[in-house]
C-alpha cells in the first residue's frame, strides 16, 4: 500500500508534466499519419498520357522513351507506351485510334507518312485531347505542337562538318532516302540547309543527289556506282543512319578511307565506331532524350497553361572524333 501511495503522490505532483508528454506523443503520431496520408494522395497521377513511337528497337526511340519517363516522374503523370516492334505505319495508326477512343488526357505521337494520320490527329483535336507530334511533324493537321529538330539547321550543321572534313574543297554526292517512313519535307529542309551553307565556298560542289530506295543495300549500290563511275567525288553526305552505315561499309571494302569523306546521320554503335576509326568524319542528329522530355512537358503546359509554342526546337547534336569520348559517356547513361 505504501508503494502505491508513493506512485500516486508522484503522479499528482507531476500530472502536468505527464500530460504534456502524452500530448506531444499523440501529436507526433497524428503528424506521421497525416504525412503518410498526404504522401498517398500525392502519388495519385495528375494525368494519363499515351505515347506512340515509330518502333521499339531503334536506339533513338529508346532514348525518347527515357526522356518521357524522366519527365513523367518529375511531373507525376502516368504514360502508356506503345510502338510497333519494327516500322509499321498501320500499327501506329491503330495505337493512335486506341488512344483517342480511350479519351486519354494527352497524346505524344510519331507521325508516319501513311494515309489517315491527319484525320486521326484532327479527331483527337475535336475531342479536346491535346496532341504533340515528335520527330516527324504534321503541319496540315490540328496538332497542338511539334517537338523536334529544325531540319534546316541540321543540314547547315552537316555542311559545317563537310567544310571541316574537306578543307572547303570537295566534289560532293548526297544520298537521300525515299523510305515512305521518313518525312520527305524534313529531308528537303536538310538538303536546303546544307546547300545554303556551302554556297559561299566556290570549291565545294554537289555533283549529284541520289535517292536510295531499298535501305542499306541501295546505299551500298549507290556508293559502289560513285566509286566506279565518278572518281572526282571525294565526299558523301547521307541523311539517315541506314544510308550512313551502307555508304561507310563500301568505303571500307574498297579501301577508300581517307580518300572519300563521309558526313552522316545518327549515333548507332557502328556509326560511332566508324567515327573513332576515322571512316566517318562526323554525324549530326536530333537530341532524342530532350525530345522525349520536352514533349511531355509540352502536354503539361497545354493542359495547365493552355498556351504552348507550336514548335519546340530541341537542338542538334554533332559528333566527331573530338567529342566522341564525351558523347559515349552520355550514351552510356541511357543503357
Amino acid at each position: 500500500m505504501k508503494k502505491i501511495k508513493v506512485v500516486f503522490d508522484f503522479i499528482n505532483r507531476n500530472i502536468i508534466f505527464i500530460l504534456l508528454i502524452i500530448i506531444i506523443i499523440n501529436g507526433a503520431i497524428l503528424y506521421k499519419l497525416s504525412q503518410r496520408e498526404q504522401g498517398t494522395i500525392s502519388m495519385v497521377p495528375r494525368y494519363h498520357f499515351y505515347f506512340i513511337g515509330q518502333n521499339s528497337v531503334d536506339p533513338l526511340w529508346k532514348q525518347i522513351r527515357q526522356g518521357i519517363e524522366a519527365a513523367a516522374e518529375d511531373y507525376n503523370v502516368v504514360v502508356e507506351f506503345n510502338a510497333p516492334r519494327f516500322n509499321n505505319p498501320e500499327e501506329e495508326l491503330k495505337y493512335l485510334d486506341i488512344a483517342i477512343t480511350s479519351n486519354v488526357d494527352g497524346i505524344i505521337t510519331h507521325v508516319s507518312n501513311g494515309s489517315g494520320v491527319v484525320e486521326l490527329i484532327n479527331k483527337a483535336y475535336e475531342k479536346g485531347i491535346p496532341l504533340v507530334t515528335i520527330e516527324n511533324d504534321s503541319k496540315t493537321s490540328n496538332r497542338n505542337a511539334f517537338v523536334g529538330t529544325n531540319s534546316f539547321i541540321l543540314g547547315r550543321e552537316a555542311a559545317q562538318l563537310m567544310i571541316k572534313a574537306t578543307g572547303g574543297e570537295a566534289k560532293i554526292a548526297i544520298i537521300v532516302s525515299s523510305d515512305y517512313e521518313l518525312d520527305t519535307s524534313s529531308q528537303n529542309l536538310k538538303i536546303n540547309g546544307f546547300l545554303s551553307h556551302i554556297k559561299d565556298y566556290p570549291n565545294m560542289k554537289v555533283v549529284e543527289i541520289y535517292t536510295s530506295e531499298l535501305g542499306t543495300i541501295s546505299a551500298e549500290e549507290i556508293t559502289q556506282s560513285i566509286i566506279n563511275n565518278q572518281p572526282e567525288v571525294d565526299a558523301i553526305l547521307t541523311t539517315n543512319y541506314v544510308d550512313t552505315l551502307g555508304a561507310s561499309q563500301v568505303i571500307v571494302d574498297h579501301n577508300k578511307v581517307g580518300e572519300i569523306s563521309i558526313i552522316g546521320y545518327g549515333d548507332m554503335e557502328n556509326i560511332l565506331r566508324y567515327i573513332k576509326m576515322n571512316i566517318i568524319y562526323g554525324t549530326v542528329m536530333s537530341d532524342p532524350y530532350k525530345m522525349g522530355y520536352e514533349s511531355l512537358k509540352a502536354l503539361i503546359d497545354i493542359k495547365e497553361k493552355t498556351n504552348v509554342s507550336t514548335f519546340i526546337d530541341t537542338g542538334v547534336r554533332v559528333v566527331t572524333q573530338s567529342n566522341l569520348h564525351e558523347y559515349e559517356e552520355i550514351i552510356d547513361t541511357f543503357e
